[in-house]
């Protein structure tokens, strides 16, 4: 069994993430955003908006600024790339695995008041499914006003045409055909959203559909346990193990053993050693890299949680926070939020990791800078607070110049 350092397993996991990737020369394309998505295999949707929105992020931490519509056009525009559904939470996802994903839409939602009502009222379920088909796309909102209500709480004040539409959601029986102008889903039927040879694919078995998702987060992973590879997808117990045997039995997965990790590691056959990793980027708090906390920790030495649904007395370093990246260390981490209104990036508060190198407070703030540009903003605020404030404020003041 190979053993790996914990210096060796941080490379090969932001490798197999794509940070070891040659920067583009120019202008991020399609091309560019294509070898991320093939790196990543797929990215976290999040409805908060206060810095932008989560599935942008990832990219512009591996390629720099880019035109957001790029993922746009091959998400929601003919010939879609990519497509919406349920991969570690919600996600966006290559059109090549909603076959691997099938399983999923057969088996009942994750949360139990939606398999509630699908259960209790499945006269509602095809009124609603009746209602795409005859006038979508639609949006929640544009269903509900006809709809049949219902008293109770059924979670998020949801009414339960709402639920009825996120059932047949999960089923696969309606998808997303684009976001209107609020990010809300605009839905309709897979027939008029996914090409022919997506729907007309043969469905996998659940056992290979398994092993291909483990594969795929392995890649992505390039070293993980069997919690970090369960979870990238969010796999379930039932199959996961036997899956994960099959694959170590063929060698396409590797036992490892990692220096200071309490459980077996797995390597990905192709995954890299670089001897190096040259990085100073904001990574989002729903990046794979650090989605996982534990695994985050376990790489990093990083302690981190986000702190969105914390009362805003009890937080420890801010909304919304997000990890500094230099070369392969997390060394900082900055809450931010984009005043689109004054045209500022504000800097609530500023933190340096007890073993940031002394260059930190410069790199960050060039990645500021940076960052603020891509967002259409045209000044970066002082930061208001953190062990990082000072040192930060400085350098801020001195890259403007």
């Amino acid at each position: 069994m190979e053993t790996l350092t914990p210096t060796q397993a941080r490379r090969i996991a932001l490798a197999a993430q794509g940070f070891a990737d040659p920067k583009p020369g120019g202008e991020p394309d399609r091309r560019h955003l294509r070898r991320v998505l093939g790196r990543v295999g797929l990215l976290q949707i999040d409805s908060v908006n206060v810095l932008q929105r989560a599935h942008y992020l990832p990219l512009y931490s591996r390629l720099g600024p880019y035109r957001t519509d790029l993922l746009d056009t091959l998400t929601y525009r003919r010939p879609r790339e990519l497509f919406e559904y349920w991969g570690h939470e919600a996600s966006l996802l290559p059109l090549r695995l909603h076959p691997y994903l099938r399983w999923r839409m057969a088996d009942g939602h994750a949360w139990g008041g939606v398999q509630r009502l699908a259960r209790e009222h499945p006269q509602l379920i095809d009124w609603v499914r009746a209602e795409v088909a005859g006038k979508g796309p639609l949006t929640a909102t544009e269903l509900e006003a006809d709809a049949p209500r219902r008293t109770g709480n059924w979670g998020w004040n949801w009414t339960a045409a709402k639920i009825a539409l996120e059932w047949l959601f999960w089923r696969g029986e309606v998808l997303v055909t684009r976001r209107n102008s609020g990010f809300a889903r605009v839905y309709d039927l897979p027939e008029r959203i996914l090409p022919a040879e997506i729907l007309d694919a043969p469905t996998p078995p659940q056992d290979e559909a398994l092993r291909e998702l483990i594969r795929l987060s392995s890649a992505a992973l390039g070293v993980a346990t069997e919690a970090d590879l369960r979870d990238y997808f969010r796999l379930p117990v039932a199959g996961f193990r036997a899956a994960l045997r099959d694959l170590v039995e063929a060698d396409e997965l590797l036992p490892v053993e990692v220096g200071g990790w309490r459980q077996p590691g797995y390597l990905h056959p192709r995954a890299k050693l670089p001897r190096w990793i040259r990085a100073a980027t904001l990574v989002s708090p729903f990046d794979p890299v650090v989605w996982r906390r534990e695994r985050a920790e376990r790489l990093f030495g990083f302690s981190y949680r986000i702190e969105i649904y914390t009362p805003a007395a009890q937080r420890t370093h801010g909304y919304y926070v997000l990890p500094f990246l230099l070369d392969d260390r997390l060394v900082a981490r900055v809450d931010l939020k984009a005043d689109r209104a004054a045209g500022l990036l504000r800097i609530p508060a500023a933190w340096a990791e007890l073993d940031a190198p002394p260059e930190t407070a410069t790199a960050l703030a060039a990645e500021l800078h940076r960052l603020s540009g891509w967002l259409g903003l045209g000044e970066v605020a002082a930061p208001e607070r953190g062990d990082l404030a000072g040192p930060l404020a400085d350098e801020l003041r001195a890259a403007a110049v």
